[in-house]
């Protein structure tokens, strides 16, 4: 089976549509290319759990569909479940161009729904990047995504990183802010407001534990790109090292701790 958000030549597909072209889409690259490797892993791996190679994947809250349509370029069935018909909109626009119509479904509807929405274990695996931070419910969602699982079956957990927040807070200057987020407390969900909740590893290895699922791996995501100068990315050969880098530190236990995102590997046994 080729690898996730690369066509059976091994071409990146979102590079033949022309995205992440130079300066700042490489730097875009670099932000998102750690994640792409994590799940063309999760992939291979849930193929073979499953026993074959076509897959039923649900994006939760997969907006526009950037890991959906990627992913049935691949082959596989994918369900993005998301709240706005703008963004279901440009998902089957992105769909068409890419001729993956049939294999990609649109359903408006929130997270916390997944099993009336897509039918409970239904999914080899779920995606459920960058949305904890802002659902009523993170505990709610996070149940609601494991009721969809299959035995074996897995999720992709990608989602803030409290002390990266902080970090990012004192080097623009805005040492109130950062000693704000740092007085947030421990324990618990910050509840909704005008910013993003920020989630510790502790906060979500326990969420996940909660639902029923056993935390497999766990990655830092972004760890030096956010922090980097603009101009590295207008090198092409530098947004390849910083690449390399990057996902190098991604499974190093002291650099995940400042990591802009956390991803969880999770599975329901």
């Amino acid at each position: 089976m080729p690898e996730c958000g690369r066509s059976a030549d091994g071409s990146d597909p979102r590079a033949q549509r022309g995205e992440a072209a130079s300066g700042a889409g490489h730097r875009r690259a670099v932000r998102s290319e750690v994640v792409w490797r994590l799940v063309r892993t999760i992939l291979a791996e849930q193929s073979a759990v499953a026993g074959h190679a076509q897959l039923d994947v649900v994006d939760a809250g997969g907006g526009t569909g950037h890991l959906a349509v990627p992913l049935a370029e691949l082959g596989h069935r994918v369900t993005v479940v998301d709240p706005s018909p703008d963004s279901l909109a440009a998902l089957k626009r992105r769909a068409d161009e890419a001729a993956v119509t049939g294999s990609v479904q649109a359903v408006q509807g929130d997270v916390t729904d997944l099993p009336e929405l897509v039918g409970a274990a239904g999914a080899d695996l779920v995606l459920c990047h960058s949305v904890l931070e802002v659902v009523d419910d993170p505990g709610a969602a996070l149940e609601s995504m494991a009721a969809v699982l299959r035995p074996g079956a897995a999720l992709s957990l990608v989602a803030a990183n409290r002390y990266a927040v902080v970090l990012a807070k004192v080097i623009g200057g805005h040492l109130s802010d950062a000693r704000a987020v740092l007085a947030e407390p421990a324990d618990g969900w910050q509840p909704e407001g005008p910013t993003p909740r920020r989630f510790t590893a502790t906060q979500l290895r326990r969420a996940v534990g909660n639902v029923g699922l056993v935390v497999l791996a766990e990655h830092g995501v972004r760890v030096f790109a956010d922090l980097t100068p603009a101009t590295l990315a207008d090198e092409p050969s530098a947004a390849a090292a910083l690449l390399e880098l990057e996902a190098a530190a991604a499974e190093h236990p002291t650099f995940r701790a400042i990591a802009t995102q956390i991803h969880l590997l999770a599975r329901r046994v």
